[in-house]
């Protein structure tokens, strides 16, 4: 599991190193991987195969594409399958994230660090 897992008011000398190598090799990662990060376009398709989607890391919307039978979906129908395709570029965006931040930093688990960084913010309220 990459992270730390010790207790900050019991820190000790081998703490530090681990979070001080971590924080080294994720500073140095980042410092490589925004090129890589810029080139990311998620790609997802609605249900239907009608609509097409591709959004880049950030989830902004690059490009919406309708089929030759969208037109023949009702209004809701296309909202919803135009947000479906959306939402599976997103995903598809965040997976290329994960596994570049994977293949960076071994043991890095992105649902636990989420998790982790959740449960500091709840700390805080």
């Amino acid at each position: 599991m990459y992270g730390h897992r010790f207790n900050p008011a019991n820190i000790s000398d081998q703490d530090l190193d681990k979070v001080t190598r971590q924080s080294e090799q994720l500073l140095a990662w980042l410092e490589t991987a925004q090129e890589k990060l810029d080139k990311i376009v998620g790609a997802g398709e609605a249900a239907s195969g009608q609509v097409k989607a591709a959004v880049d890391q950030h989830g902004r919307v690059l490009d919406i594409a309708y089929g030759p039978r969208a037109m023949r979906l009702s209004s809701h129908e296309l909202a919803e399958e135009t947000l479906a395709a959306v939402r599976e570029a997103c995903a598809d965006a965040q997976r290329q994230i994960h596994d570049l931040m994977r293949e960076a930093l071994p043991g890095y688990d992105p649902v636990e660090a989420n998790a982790q960084l959740e449960r500091l913010m709840n700390d805080w309220d």
